[in-house]
């Protein structure tokens, strides 16, 4: 008995050297895994140093234009008012966006290089932390805290929308590839049943007052030709629903692309990160127990 109690005290002592406690996995696992984090990152904005983003494989700036149609005259840096603010020590793990204003100015990096290239077969992972108290703060309707489209919401887009009703206020995943691909026949939305939107909605999220709710949603196989393109999402790490396979034909003009955040949104964002791949369930659940966020994965090799 004592020669097998002390196997198991010798292995239990071996896994915690080698990084049990982890979130990554154990050892040399974990720091691979990570290392394949960072390598895979093409933008992240940590908002702890300023707006800037540190992480950028294209333009690093965080623009302000006075409409999503009015990028073309945008100007760097943030609105001259406090629509949308720099909070030094406010964020999930320091600084972050906050967002007072629902119809003010719009606040965007460029999509060029710093999103994938949407050649054949493209995926991508997109993440942020957000803090919002969608029954005391949110206007009713909808806003988008975050968009990626060089068109219009309903036109090779992405994004994440609350919209705030009598009945509720659901939380979307939306995904919509090129409007003659996903509506060949232009009906109407409201004409649409739902099953056929894409979107995926969770009726209960879990965002609530002061406290930073995990959104991240995954794009695989887009842009295939086949009716394969998957999208996924998370909250706080866990699985909240998917869009089935289907074809999903996305064409921009990457120039005018652009990654909107805060379109009618009241809140705050922190640690906004895009990958180049489809992160797995496993990295997801990962990600969100990092002690310091996308910054605290370890260098590229």
């Amino acid at each position: 008995m004592k020669s097998m109690m002390s196997k198991i005290g010798f292995i239990l002592c071996g896994l915690a050297m080698v990084g049990w406690h982890s979130p990554l996995g154990l050892g040399q696992d974990a720091n691979s895994t990570s290392r394949g984090l960072k390598t895979s990152l093409s933008l992240h904005a940590s908002f702890d140093k300023g707006i800037d983003a540190e992480v950028a494989r294209g333009d690093a700036s965080l623009w302000t234009a006075k409409a999503m149609d009015q990028r073309s005259t945008a100007q760097k840096g943030l609105p001259t008012g406090m629509e949308v603010a720099w909070e030094k020590d406010q964020g999930k793990y320091g600084g972050s966006l906050r967002f007072s204003d629902s119809k003010g100015p719009m606040v965007f990096y460029r999509a060029a290089k710093n999103f994938p290239e949407l050649q054949n077969g493209w995926s991508a992972t997109v993440m942020f932390w957000l803090k919002a108290d969608p029954p005391g703060e949110l206007k009713e309707g909808f806003c988008d805290p975050i968009q990626i489209t060089s068109k219009q919401w309903d036109d090779a887009a992405m994004f994440v929308e609350f919209e705030k009703r009598a009945t509720g206020i659901p939380f979307r995943l939306g995904v919509y590839a090129d409007k003659p691909v996903w509506n060949p026949t232009n009906r109407k939305f409201e004409d649409i049943p739902p099953a056929e939107r894409p979107l995926v909605a969770v009726e209960k999220p879990p965002f609530e007052k002061g406290k930073w709710t995990h959104v991240a949603f995954t794009l695989t196989q887009f842009n295939s030709g086949k009716p394969e393109g998957v999208a996924k999402l998370y909250l706080d790490g866990k699985p909240a629903g998917q869009l089935s396979p289907r074809n999903q034909l996305f064409t921009w003009d990457v120039e005018k692309s652009a990654i909107m955040l805060g379109l009618g949104y009241i809140g705050s964002m922190d640690d906004l990160a895009i990958f180049d791949r489809s992160l797995t369930a496993e990295e997801i659940a990962s990600v969100v127990q990092l002690p310091g966020g996308i910054a605290s994965l370890p260098a590229k090799p």
